[in-house]
C-alpha cells in the first residue's frame, strides 16, 4: 500500500506485512517471474529484475524461492504462468482515491474478487480514468535513514542523487522516498549505491498529485479495513491511495 502520512506508511504497513507474510512472498515472487519473462533472466542486464530481487531479499524471501522464480520467468522449467496486468479504480471512505494493480491468469476472477472486496468494505468501484487521472507514474527509490554506522539526512541523499535529477525527496518515517521521472529510477538507484548507501526498493509507482485528509478515527478505521481486504486478494500486486492521516488520528488507532 502507498499512503501519504508517516503513520500510514509505517505502522499500518508493517502490521499488514507481518500478518500476511506468506501472501507478500507470493506477490514478490510473482514480480520476479514477470520481470524475468519481460526483460530476461540476467539481473545484470535487466534492472527491473535486479530491483525485484532486491525487494524480495529485503523482505526475507528465501533465496531458493527467488532462484526458482527467476528460472520460471526465464523459461527454465514447465510451470511458468503467463500473467496479465490489470488496473482497477475505486473510492474509499472520505473520498480517498484507490488504484489497484493486479497480475492474474484469470481476468474474470480478478474483476469479481476486487469488486466484492471493495463493495463489501465500504468502497465503491470507479469509472475508468476517474481515479487514475489524479496519479502520476513516478520512479520511487526508498532509502532507509538508518545506514550502517550512520543516520542518513535528507541533504545527504539529495547530494548523492543530484546528478540523477531527482524531482523530490520525501520523509516517510523510517525511510526517505526519492521521487523521479519513471525513466530515471535506475539512475537514481545507481547513484544511491555509488554513494555507498543501501536502498530498500526501486520501482515505478503511482504517486498522487494531491492527498485527501482523513479527519476522524472512524473514517481511518474503515479505510484501512478496505485497503487490507483489497491487499489480501491473491491477484493484487499493488494498492495506491491518496489518504493523509494526521498524526493524532494515527495515535488513536494505535491505542
Amino acid at each position: 500500500m502507498s499512503g501519504h502520512s508517516k503513520w500510514a506508511t509505517t505502522k499500518h504497513k508493517k502490521a499488514a506485512i507481518d500478518a500476511k507474510r506468506g501472501k507478500l512472498f507470493a506477490k514478490l515472487v510473482k514480480n520476479i517471474e514477470v520481470a524475468a519473462r519481460t526483460g530476461g533472466a540476467d539481473p545484470s542486464g535487466n534492472p527491473t529484475l535486479y530491483d525485484a530481487i532486491q525487494k524480495a531479499r529485503k523482505n526475507s524471501v528465501p533465496v531458493d524461492n527467488i532462484d526458482r522464480a527467476v528460472k520460471r520467468g526465464g523459461g527454465v522449467g514447465g510451470d511458468a504462468v503467463d500473467y496479465t496486468a490489470l488496473t482497477y479504480e475505486a473510492y474509499g471512505p472520505a473520498g480517498v482515491a484507490i488504484l489497484i494493480e493486479c497480475l492474474t491468469d484469470n481476468r474474470n476472477r480478478s474483476a469479481s474478487d476486487v469488486k466484492v472486496a471493495v463493495t463489501r468494505n465500504g468502497g465503491t468501484m470507479a469509472d475508468v480514468g476517474s481515479v487514475s487521472r489524479i496519479f502520476d507514474r513516478k520512479g520511487v527509490v526508498e532509502v532507509a535513514k538508518a545506514q550502517t554506522g550512520r543516520t542518513l539526512s535528507e541533504d545527504d541523499l539529495l547530494e548523492a542523487t543530484l546528478d540523477a535529477d531527482p524531482e523530490d525527496v520525501s520523509d516517510d518515517g523510517e525511510n526517505f522516498r526519492v521521487i523521479s521521472d519513471p525513466n530515471a529510477v535506475v539512475e537514481v538507484r545507481k547513484a544511491v549505491q555509488a554513494a555507498g548507501l543501501d536502498y530498500e526498493s526501486a520501482e515505478v509507482e503511482f504517486v498522487p498529485q494531491y492527498t485527501q485528509a482523513i479527519d476522524t478515527r472512524e473514517a481511518a478505521e474503515k479505510l484501512f479495513r478496505l485497503l487490507d481486504a483489497i491487499e489480501d486478494l491473491d491477484d493484487v500486486q499493488n494498492v495506491y491511495s491518496n489518504e493523509d492521516v494526521p498524526d493524532e488520528i494515527g495515535a488513536q488507532l494505535d491505542e
